[in-house]
């Protein structure tokens, strides 16, 4: 991959590291695909237990390429102007949904600008960080175009409540890691440099989890997020428990606390 590294800091945990510092990591097709690539690759690796997301240089992403440069994305050169945005645009619509349907729990940690599609990142991600230094911001009003855009006008009104996002996505206006952490978007606020060890320290707690605890969960939790009522949300959990009891981590959890030691979780 040109733009994306995978790094491997411990056991069960994975970083993915946007790599175009240049740029501030701005989203070339090129770039997308590769972020595609890596979790694709990450998605279904079966020792791994939670992804954080985070950009090389001086900031996560700073949204759309810009810079006019000669890359395409797949299907889209030699198209008429209408095929070529749509295949772009449909090119990072997908990387959207590669990490949040993602089966591991991807954690953003985020320094620097996170504006435009590098706030869509982020919002993608189902936990988030950040140091004093970011600045994120729903901008795409401000080229002339609608915020409601790659899963903005879906995510942020759940994380932060339609009101809040109303404003945010109307203005087109930043606003800081203290306004996030107001806001109910992040997880933590650090001091500046702090982002990814934060978001390390969250990775490990959900990776001391069985496979089958973080698997369900996070599917559970954004089926609850959509859920048209709580019934329905029941039954998806009731079934959900009752298969979790095959696979002996119940019973195995019971002898830990019995015995005062760590449980020893069964992959499933």
């Amino acid at each position: 991959m040109k733009y994306v590294r995978i790094e491997r800091p411990e056991p069960r945990v994975a970083i993915v590291r946007l790599d175009r510092p240049d740029r501030i990591n701005a989203l070339s097709p090129t770039l997308v695909t590769d972020l595609k690539t890596a979790f694709a690759t990450l998605d279904r690796e079966r020792d791994l237990r939670a992804i954080v997301l985070t950009g090389e240089g001086r900031g996560f992403c700073s949204g759309a390429d810009l810079s006019g440069d000669a890359d395409f994305a797949p299907d889209a050169e030699g198209r008429g102007p209408v095929g070529l945005v749509y295949r772009s645009q449909e090119h990072l619509a997908e990387l959207i949904l590669a990490i949040h349907e993602c089966e591991k729990p991807v954690i953003a940690a985020v320094h620097g600008a996170a504006v435009g599609g590098g706030l869509a990142l982020a919002l993608a991600c189902d936990l988030r960080v950040a140091d004093e230094s970011a600045r994120f911001g729903s901008v795409f009003i401000k080229v002339g175009l609608s915020s409601a855009d790659v899963g903005t006008s879906y995510l942020l009104p759940r994380l932060v409540g339609p009101t809040r996002a109303a404003e945010l996505m109307l203005t087109g206006r930043h606003f800081t890691a203290a306004d996030a952490d107001a806001y109910g978007l992040l997880n933590a606020r650090t001091p500046a440099g702090g982002h990814v060890p934060a978001a390390l320290d969250l990775a490990r707690a959900i990776a001391a989890n069985s496979e089958y605890g973080v698997w369900m969960t996070k599917k559970g939790l954004w089926s609850g997020i959509g859920a048209t009522s709580l019934r329905q949300q029941l039954e998806l959990e009731n079934r959900t428990q009752v298969l979790g009891t095959f696979t002996g981590n119940m019973t195995e959890a019971a002898a830990a606390f019995r015995e005062h030691r760590a449980p020893t979780w069964s992959d499933m």
